[in-house]
């Protein structure tokens, strides 16, 4: 996720273009994913709610009017962020390749519910891409820039309003968002499929690959990994970046910050780089599971259990956190967005079940629990959000975060999911020991679009839970519901994020419309590159 301003062998053969786009084919296939477990409007939930389709399709009809809101009808890019008056004066004032990628992808969602027709549909996408295909961009990769005018397309080099300096950076996730919301397009969409296959064709993910092999670039662990991205002009971040490039011609300034965990939404960055044929297999197996179990590691949450398996001659330490009698593969931070944005484009679960066809429900379950049970706030879904007492935060379940467990505040941590930053810590075996296994909760913050993402795996259980959040906390507006609401103080962000709308979206579609998004991506060559190479591990995950 790029920083919010509300304020991670040799290379194989470069496979671009059309050979590319026909080496792993744009048809959708309805045979590519399983049906999703989609439930009746008859069977009640645990909190009493009753699943209802019809309200869960005024979620997303609202939803989409916010999307719309802050679209502008010009250019087909929407602004980062809009208030609750959804009014055009005060769209944010930018936007980003995130942004526009899930307003692409929220179209489709929008079609596919009746929501707009199919021309509406064709016309809002072509007008959008038609924006992106002038925009100032790296040209060499074909990567765009992290912000930009949403009412002109023209790159930001000051910052609307503080006028502040802002130096054009290609995010490897902000790219591979609005690669993989192309890649839906190309294959959802006949009126606008070949310009999105076009830009897509440009983009060359390799550009973020270091396979560790260069001397001229720091080592990263066996596999190669991706960089969090790269300025393509001079910079104002000494030591944060050197010079050089991936993929030949003039160098860029590349961080040195890489992605290494493996329950992250960066693995889609991953994703298109194994099916494009730009980054090996092996790749995949590069990032960490969890940190190692010896004391040298004891600066993380808690002591992991597992063992080390070997994939692709890369050996995986296959690690899991202990909590409520699951073990669960942890994030940096343990937000729902880290564990399941990637599963809204692949069918994870289906193609891995015994990796993310184990996590993902255990997680779900363990931030249900969270909320309910251990903190007791009678709310749960925690994901990085507005913050409802003004700016913009990272929230999650602190026991599913790979961070120190010992530092509170300090933003290493597993994300906290109240406003008091109440830290969970049971200490790390006998290398460090616990300060507070059982901690008393304060203000928590829900985020609504956390609960979408969950609707995907437990589609009653999250259905009463934002009906609740509708009814009792009062969440919710014209744009549907508002980004977070601090359940105890009833302090509400009364905002709507782009990227947390389209997530939104994008899992109603798969629930309701037949995994719509997920056939779109996962294309039947799209599952040859990937699920073998997903689908082999097995991860620590399961119940105690």
């Amino acid at each position: 996720m790029s920083e919010n301003p509300i304020t991670p062998v040799t290379r194989r053969t470069l496979v671009t273009g059309a050979v590319a786009l026909t080496a792993f084919g744009l048809a959708p296939n309805a045979n590519a994913v399983a049906a999703q477990r989609r439930p009746t409007r008859t069977t009640a939930t645990t909190a009493g709610t009753a699943w209802d389709e019809v309200t869960v399709r005024r979620w997303a009809r609202d939803t989409w009017r916010s999307l719309d809101a802050m679209t502008d009808p010009r250019t087909g890019l929407p602004a980062d962020n809009i208030p609750e008056s959804l009014a055009a004066q005060d769209r944010s004032g930018y936007t980003s390749p995130t942004n526009i990628g899930g307003y692409l992808w929220s179209a489709i969602v929008a079609r596919e519910l009746g929501v707009i027709s199919r021309g509406e549909c064709t016309s809002r996408i072509l007008r959008t891409l038609r924006t992106l295909a002038r925009m100032e961009h790296h040209e060499p990769s074909g990567m765009y820039y992290n912000w930009y005018d949403e009412a002109t397309g023209d790159a930001l080099r000051s910052w609307p309003g503080s006028g502040t300096t802002v130096h054009p950076f290609c995010s490897s996730i902000d790219n591979a968002w609005l690669g993989a919301a192309l890649l839906v397009v190309a294959s959802a969409d006949k009126g606008a499929a070949q310009q999105a296959r076009r830009l897509f064709s440009r983009m060359r993910w390799d550009a973020y690959y270091n396979p560790g092999t260069d001397p001229a670039h720091p080592s990263v662990r066996p596999g190669g990994l991706m960089h969090g991205g790269f300025f393509p002009f001079d910079h104002d971040r000494p030591g944060g970046v050197y010079k050089g490039t991936h993929i030949g011609g003039d160098p860029v300034w590349l961080s040195n910050h890489h992605y290494d965990t493996a329950v992250s939404e960066t693995r889609i960055t991953s994703y298109l780089g194994i099916l494009t044929g730009q980054v090996p297999a092996r790749h995949y197996f590069a990032a960490w599971r969890t940190f190692p179990a010896t004391c040298d590691w004891s600066w993380q949450e808690m002591q992991p259990v597992g063992e080390t398996r070997t994939y692709l001659g890369i050996d995986v330490y296959e690690g899991a956190y202990t909590y409520r009698g699951m073990r669960i593969v942890p994030g940096w931070g343990g937000s729902m967005f880290e564990e399941l944005m990637p599963d809204v484009f692949v069918p994870e679960a289906t193609w891995a079940p015994k990796s993310w066809g184990r996590n993902h429900p255990l997680h779900v379950r363990a931030q249900r629990e969270h909320g309910l049970d251990e903190a007791g706030y009678g709310y749960w879904g925690f994901s990085p959000s507005s913050n409802p007492a003004g700016g913009y935060r990272e929230y999650g379940v602190d026991p599913l975060g790979l961070g120190p467990g010992n530092e509170p505040g300090n933003g290493a941590n597993g994300y906290f999911s109240d406003q008091e930053m109440t830290n969970y810590d049971v200490g790390f075996g006998d290398c460090r020991p616990a300060t507070n296994p059982n901690p008393t909760y304060g203000d928590g913050v829900v985020t609504p679009h956390a609960s979408f993402l969950a609707m995907m795996h437990e589609p009653q259980e999250a259905f009463a839970n934002l009906a609740s959040i509708e009814r009792d906390l009062k969440a919710y507006g014209r744009g549907g519901f508002f980004d977070a609401v601090a359940v105890r103080s009833g302090q509400v962000a009364r905002r709507y994020l782009s990227l947390d709308q389209a997530m939104v979206m994008g899992a109603v579609g798969n629930v309701l419309c037949r995994d719509v998004i997920r056939r779109a991506f996962s294309t039947p060559a799209v599952e040859r590159a990937l699920r073998p190479v997903i689908g082999a591990e097995e991860f620590g995950a399961g119940t105690t």
